[in-house]
């Protein structure tokens, strides 16, 4: 009968009924993330991951550290140079390494949601994807505290330049190019 509860915060945000309401094409379209956090050995060091569905393309940010204010900074650093409107939303598990989602939601105008507590299989794609990153070169016996970040992007460039089944074996990277139009290419 014992209920966990470290790390948790109980539901943070939005549900995922809402998400459902506000993008009812949400399954066709593209631009929605899903995110955690990925962390070392003993608890050393972390790592936040964003996928975007459509595509299956892999985001992987070099917090260091699993604290709120880690994941804030990178997250903000990453939206800032996104061109607007490109991601729709981001749905979160209830870590509370992501309690300043307002903060992002209001600075970037992106919609947010949280998975039910106990239910990562609402973020599916994204706990996929963080275990193909543990066999890519992220295992549970590294400590990512001290992790070089063009390591972590090598990580994600490798997952994302495979091609899947899933995608008509194109690459998680083509399909996401498919979706960029010129207008997004300029701000890059």
């Amino acid at each position: 009968g014992y209920v966990e509860r470290r790390g948790k915060a109980g539901r943070l945000g939005r549900a995922l009924s809402e998400r459902h309401q506000d993008y009812p094409n949400y399954h066709n379209e593209f631009g929605h993330l899903e995110a955690d956090t990925i962390q070392g050995k003993n608890h050393r060091g972390a790592v936040m991951t964003l996928v975007e569905r459509k595509s299956k393309a892999v985001i992987i940010l070099n917090t260091r550290h699993k604290t709120d204010k880690a994941i804030f900074e990178k997250l903000d650093a990453l939206l800032s140079v996104t061109p607007k409107g490109l991601f729709k939303s981001i749905t979160f598990d209830n870590g509370k390494e992501f309690s300043k989602w307002k903060d992002i939601a209001n600075k970037h105008d992106i919609s947010t949601y949280f998975a039910d507590v106990g239910a990562p299989n609402q973020r599916a794609l994204n706990e996929h994807t963080n275990g193909l990153l543990r066999k890519d070169g992220l295992g549970k016996d590294m400590n990512l505290s001290d992790l070089p970040t063009d390591y972590v992007q090598q990580v994600a460039s490798y997952r994302n330049n495979i091609p899947r089944k899933s995608l008509n074996y194109k690459t998680p990277l083509e399909v996401f190019m498919k979706y960029i139009t010129n207008e997004h290419v300029v701000f890059f």
